[in-house]
Parts: structure tokens; C-alpha cells; sequence
């Protein structure tokens, strides 16, 4: 092959079919670059964009295994071990054999071996981003990266910028930040201790670090990492002694990104402050924010997540450098870097409430599993939300109050697409009535759906969340019947008071696991809600006369669903507990808490329906 003469690579030798552990049907080659050979995988049709994953320390490449089984089916996915990691060797000697000029020489030797007519679409995670950020804003690679995905690692430059503006003026927000972050480094002190680090990787931290992954992280026991950890952890030592004091001390002035990048932050990093990229637009002027509710080593723990932000950002790029509108709309919504990419189930989302939650989160880029009963309504959801802006929704016909039934769609969710992120047990349905005219039939139709369709959705789909270990949010539409007794919604009230207080009662208990329970309380919102309701203890053309006359004052209240929705999204961001949605439920809340007396006094009254 031919080589620019702007990098040191040598050339590729012995291609083979094979595949490390997790690659299975891998294609395997060795690239020669500065004196050391590198293992390369590739994986998807060559002829397709090439998106290139970088490990961190102390990984090797197995590390974006279920990653990259993710992206081969649209993209030619390329991974290597980076010098002195996994199958590639390590230089000789060790010490200054891994500065980032040297890394970025090995990259380029990759990437013009991979794809040498075409850009790459970089992505990398903890030291692979940090390698990443030095080839986004170096000069000899314009032209070699089409796009850059950057997960848990800052660029050195920039994070030293971040520290002396931090203590050159200081405030006492920025001196919080700064003591923040240095209590989150002290692993960096310790790989700079002379031999210490080497000695423990290749001793008791190496045998026990896939189990402390477990435990801390919930990292899938699932044959990562691999046998060379113990090696590779050794010689990564080197990655911080060969450039962190220096980079930090004399942090380049032109470290701006010549190519779009997406920023992607896990909430629950123990390793890295938010605060790191709080001015990162001034380095890098095409970025994208996307939060993650994860710990560090996201890529073993959501690959779903990752897989499909990174399939949306490289089309998007690939559409952009084709001159051609992107092939799906953006994700535009106001809590699009939330929830992007993220997957949501909403029960009842053929229409009214649900189907407005389903838009809205599929305005701000999250993947959709539309829920009903009415296979027509959850279809229309799906094909609607797609059309706004969820890179894919699935429509899923469901009777919530079947436990069996809830069991196999969770099953068949988690293996389809992923575990659920954000659940929003929504269906419902509306009964009216004195209770001595409500029968035990009644009371069970609308505890069924109303109180055991969430008791379902929250059993299945959060018993998911808390196995993977990697935090998320249930939201159960209760009522301000919850809290405002009526002498006409007994049995409603009861259901929606029960799912007023399984919500307060789950919300303690799933805390710990780092999952948030929010509870949505609606009053009289304009949906379909009433053309279902039952009105008991009165003839069928009674009854008939009562929805009608009903959806005629919701219709005149009017207040929209939409604004509900705006509300289950504000809830899940800011992780409130208990959200009256209108005024009247606002007011109702307050007076249950501060003068339940008037609140009795007003249950007495019967709407003339």
C-alpha cells in the first residue's frame, strides 16, 4: 500500500478472518506504524462509512464489542488495540512510547489502511477519547476524520485550559469545581507513582478488577475484559506519565476541532465532573450534548444507547458531506441532549395523553415503544413519532392489565432493542358512579387496568432497570382525583390514590439503584378519556348522555395534552416526585395538604352531567 509521508505507518500484513472474544466473524489484519505492529478488526461491508472505535485504559478493543456488532449491519466498523493493549505490541522502551504525537501516528496508520479514499467517523471512550480530541484539533489529520464521538475523556488541552482559568480566577463556584474534579483524579496521581502500578495490575487489582467492575459499575460478566488486562493496565500506566503533567502544565493554544463532534456524558461518571465541558463549545464550534443516565464504562453497559447515537450522528455527517438533507429530521426538541437516542415505553399511547408523551419524546430523539390495546392507534403513534423525530418507534399491542402478557413484552422489548430507559405506565380508563351502585365487576375492570397495569409495568420493566444497574425513570399518570375526594369517583379515586402512593412507596425504594419514580397528576385534559368511561348505577342511554355531556366540558376546559407531556419530561429531568399538571389540580393538591376540611366540603358537590 502506499504511504503519505506526513505519518510513519509501514504497511499491513497477515489478513485473516478469525475475530477476538465478542467479534465474532471479525476480520483481522496487523498494521505496521512506527516500529510496533497494531491488531485491527472489521466488521460490515468495506464499501460502507467507516466508524472507527478507540479503547481507554485499562481496556482493549474488546471493550466496544456490543457496540460494534450494533453498527455492522449499516457501517464498516473498524477497532484496534491500541500500542502495548490487547494483540498489538507495545513499544520498546515503554517510556515515551506513548505520547499522543505517537498515538495519532498510529491512527493515522489505521485509518489509511481501513479506509484510505475516505474520512473515518471517530469515536473513543476514556483514554480513546482523550487520544480522540488530540486527533480532532491536530492539523495533520484534517481530512482523515469525517465526524468525532467523544465519551468520558476530555482533551488534556482543554481540561488544562479548564484548571488555569480555575485557579488564575478563581471564584468560589470554580473553586468547588476544581476540588471536585481533583478529588475524582486521585486515580491519576497513583498510575504516576514509579513502579506501584504494575505491580498491583499484574498482582491482586488485575484477578480482581472484572469482579469490581461488576459489582460497581454492573458491567456484564460476558467474557470482558480479556485474559491480557493484567498487561495492558501495566503498560497503560504510561498513557498518563508520557503526557498528562505535560499537557496540563502547557496546554496548546490552537486545540479546536476541525471536525463536528458529539459530546457524550454519562451523569453517573465517578471519574469525570459535568464540569469539564461547561465552555467546550469555544473549542470545538460544531457540538452536539448528549447526557446519559451511566457510569463510566457506558460501552458495556449501554451499547443500545451508544450504538444508536452513533448511527444517527455519522448518517447525519455523511448526509451533510453529501450535500443532501438529512434522511430523518433532528432531534429538535427542548430536552433533546437528554433524552436522544434513549428508549421509552409509554402504556395507553394510542392516543390522548400517551400519544402526546410518545410525540414528545420522540421530539427530543429518544427511540419509542408505543403501548395499546388498539393495535390501529399504537401503529398511528409509532408512524407519527417517527416522522417527528424518533430515529425508530415500535408499535406493541398490549391489555396492561394481563401480568403475563406485560412479562412477554418486556422480554421481547429488552431482546428487540434494549432495556427500557424511561417507562411511562399511562393506560387507563375512567369510571364514574356512587359506590353502592358499583359493582364488584366494576371495581375490578378499573383496578385491573388502572392500578395492575402499573403494578405490571413497573414490576416487569423496572425489575429490568435495576438489573442492569445503570439507573432510569418510571412515571405513573395518576389523577388530582389521587387527592380530591368525590362522592361520584370512588372507585376511580381509589385506583388513582393507589398509584399515587405505589408511586411514593417505589420512589423510596428504587432510589438506592439510582432510579427515579415520578408520579403525574392530571385534572380535566382534553382527550378521548370520557367516550370510554363507565357511569354506573344508570341506564345505557343515561350513561350514553353522561360521556357525551362530559367530553362536552372537557372539550370547553381544553387544556391540552401536550402540556401534560411537556410536564412527564420536565418530571424526569428534575426527578420530581409528585406533579399536579393544571391549575385546578395545582389548587387541589395544595388544599389536601393545607385545608383538607374545604376539600372534604367540596367532595359533596355533584357535577350535573
Amino acid at each position: 500500500m502506499s504511504v503519505e509521508k506526513d505519518h510513519p505507518a509501514e504497511g499491513t500484513t497477515g489478513r485473516h478472518s478469525g475475530g477476538a472474544p465478542g467479534l465474532e466473524g471479525a476480520r483481522e489484519r496487523r498494521v505496521r506504524t512506527g516500529g510496533i505492529e497494531l491488531c485491527v478488526a472489521e466488521l460490515g461491508d468495506a464499501a460502507r462509512p467507516t466508524v472507527l472505535l478507540v479503547h481507554g485504559y485499562p481496556d482493549s478493543k474488546e471493550v466496544w464489542s456490543a457496540v460494534a456488532t450494533r453498527l455492522a449491519d449499516r457501517f464498516h466498523v473498524v477497532l484496534y488495540d491500541v500500542r502495548g493493549h490487547g494483540s498489538s505490541q507495545a513499544p520498546k522502551p515503554l517510556r515515551g512510547g506513548f505520547t499522543l504525537e505517537k498515538l495519532t501516528d498510529d491512527f493515522l496508520a489505521v485509518a489509511d489502511a481501513v479506509s484510505p479514499d475516505k474520512p473515518v467517523h471517530l469515536v473513543g471512550h476514556d483514554w480513546g477519547s482523550v487520544q480522540g480530541w488530540e486527533f480532532a484539533t491536530t492539523r495533520r489529520t484534517q481530512g482523515r476524520i469525517a465526524s468525532f464521538t467523544s465519551l468520558s475523556g476530555p482533551s488534556l488541552d482543554h481540561f488544562g485550559h479548564w484548571i488555569k482559568k480555575r485557579t488564575t480566577r478563581p471564584t468560589p463556584r470554580r473553586a468547588v469545581q476544581l476540588l471536585d474534579q481533583g478529588i475524582k483524579s486521585w486515580y491519576v496521581y497513583m498510575l504516576h507513582t514509579p513502579v506501584l502500578p504494575e505491580l498491583a495490575w499484574r498482582g491482586p487489582l488485575g484477578k480482581r478488577w472484572p469482579k469490581l467492575l461488576e459489582r460497581v459499575e454492573k458491567v456484564p460478566a460476558d467474557g470482558y475484559p480479556t485474559s491480557s488486562l493484567p498487561r495492558d493496565a501495566a503498560h497503560g500506566a504510561w498513557l498518563y506519565r508520557d503526557n498528562v503533567r505535560t499537557r496540563l502544565r502547557r496546554p496548546r493554544a490552537d486545540a479546536y476541532a476541525h471536525v463536528p463532534v458529539q459530546l457524550i456524558i454519562p451523569t453517573g461518571d465517578i471519574f469525570l465532573s459535568e464540569h469539564l465541558y461547561d465552555e467546550l463549545e469555544m473549542w470545538a464550534p460544531q457540538l452536539v450534548r448528549r447526557t446519559l443516565p451511566a457510569k463510566h464504562w457506558a460501552p458495556r453497559t449501554r451499547p443500545d444507547q451508544l450504538a444508536a447515537w452513533t448511527a444517527e450522528f455519522v448518517l447525519a455527517n455523511e448526509d451533510s458531506a453529501a450535500g443532501v438533507a438529512p434522511r430523518a429530521p433532528a432531534a429538535n426538541g427542548k430536552y433533546a441532549d437528554r433524552f436522544g437516542g434513549q428508549l421509552v415505553l409509554v402504556t395507553g399511547a394510542g392516543s390522548g395523553i400517551g400519544r402526546a408523551t410518545a410525540f414528545a419524546f420522540a421530539e427530543a430523539g429518544a427511540r419509542i415503544v408505543a403501548v395499546d390495546r388498539d393495535a390501529e392507534g399504537a401503529s398511528r403513534t409509532a408512524e407519527l413519532a417517527r416522522l417527528i423525530g424518533a430515529p425508530d418507534a415500535w408499535a406493541e399491542v398490549v391489555d396492561v392489565s394481563d401480568g403475563q402478557a406485560m412479562e412477554k413484552l418486556a422480554e421481547k422489548v429488552a431482546a428487540d432493542h434494549g432495556v427500557v430507559d424511561v417507562l411511562v405506565n399511562n393506560a387507563g380508563i375512567g369510571m364514574s358512579g356512587p359506590f353502592m351502585s358499583t359493582s364488584a365487576e366494576d371495581w375490578k375492570k378499573v383496578l385491573d387496568i388502572n392500578l395492575w397495569g402499573v403494578v405490571h409495568g413497573c414490576r416487569t420493566f423496572g425489575r429490568q432497570m435495576a438489573e442492569r444497574g445503570q439507573g432510569g425513570h418510571i412515571v405513573n399518570t395518576a389523577s388530582a382525583a389521587a387527592f380530591q375526594p368525590s362522592k361520584t369517583l370512588s372507585a376511580y379515586s381509589a385506583s388513582k390514590a393507589a398509584v399515587l402512593m405505589l408511586s411514593e412507596c417505589l420512589r423510596a425504594e428504587l432510589a438506592g439503584r439510582g432510579i427515579g419514580v415520578s408520579a403525574i397528576c392530571p385534572g380535566l385534559v382534553n382527550t378521548g378519556i370520557t367516550a370510554g368511561a363507565r357511569f354506573t348505577g344508570v341506564t345505557e342511554e343515561e350513561e350514553e348522555r353522561k360521556q357525551q355531556r362530559s367530553a362536552r366540558l372537557y372539550r370547553l376546559r381544553n387544556y391540552p395534552p401536550e402540556k401534560v407531556a411537556d410536564a412527564v419530561l420536565r418530571a424526569v429531568v428534575k426527578n420530581q416526585a409528585v406533579v399536579p399538571v393544571t391549575p385546578e389540580a395545582r389548587v387541589s393538591h395544595l388544599m389536601s395538604r393545607f385545608t383538607p376540611r374545604a376539600l372534604r366540603a367540596v367532595a359533596r358537590w355533584e357535577p350535573r352531567l
